[in-house]
């Protein structure tokens, strides 16, 4: 088997997403920075993997790329016990990296971008609010599906809880206060939990 190639930018959520599958999948790889605030994903180069000029994109053989974060989850979870094999189940995993993508990560993501990574809060901070806002409603839908659910789907840990947990639990990075959510603190406990566990900035 080839040794995939994960081009990645270690602050980023979206590409913690693979590192944290691929890991916890036992599936070796190698990273290759990209360093996305001085431009690295604009270059022709990268624009050759991925005409998007986004990050993660994993090269799964010479020459073939897959790109957007939560495609790369389902394609490096089929057959495994990280996506359900019934359609309902299935079907809800979809569900909720649809809704991390859409309703999740368009605000929570941003919001830490500009804070901690880029450093610009101040710069920032009107459209900040209405970025908090959009975080909030979604941490609250979260929040209510928690208080009678273990885990996301089928009780049981799936790339839904990986895709939604790389930017919740580092929300308090864009500004969002958790300690108003008991629930998703406390599924933030249980996935942390899960063997092979690897925090956001580890290396590898």
């Amino acid at each position: 088997m080839e040794t995939l190639h994960l081009y990645d930018f270690l602050p980023s959520g979206n590409g913690y997403k693979i590192r944290l599958l691929l890991t916890q999948l036992g599936i070796p790889f190698e990273r290759v920075e990209v360093n996305i605030t001085k431009g690295e994903t604009q270059s022709p180069e990268f624009l050759s993997k991925n005409p998007n000029g986004k990050i993660p994109v994993l090269e799964i053989e010479p020459g073939k790329y897959l790109a957007e974060s939560n495609a790369i989850m389902v394609y490096l979870s089929e057959g495994t016990e990280f996506l359900p094999y019934d359609r309902v189940s299935r079907a809800q995993v979809l569900q909720w990296l649809f809704f991390e993508q859409s309703s999740h990560e368009p605000f929570i993501a941003t919001s830490r971008y500009w804070i901690s990574v880029l450093g610009k809060a101040e710069e920032y901070k009107d459209v900040l609010q209405e970025k908090h806002k959009g975080g909030y409603a979604a941490l609250s839908l979260m929040e209510e599906h928690l208080k009678s659910h273990t885990f996301f789907v089928a009780e049981r840990y799936t790339i839904a809880d990986i895709s939604l947990f790389a930017y919740t639990h580092v929300a308090h990075e864009g500004g969002f206060d958790l300690s108003r959510f008991p629930h998703i603190k406390a599924w933030i406990e249980r996935v942390k939990a899960e063997s092979r566990y690897i925090s956001i900035t580890q290396e590898l």
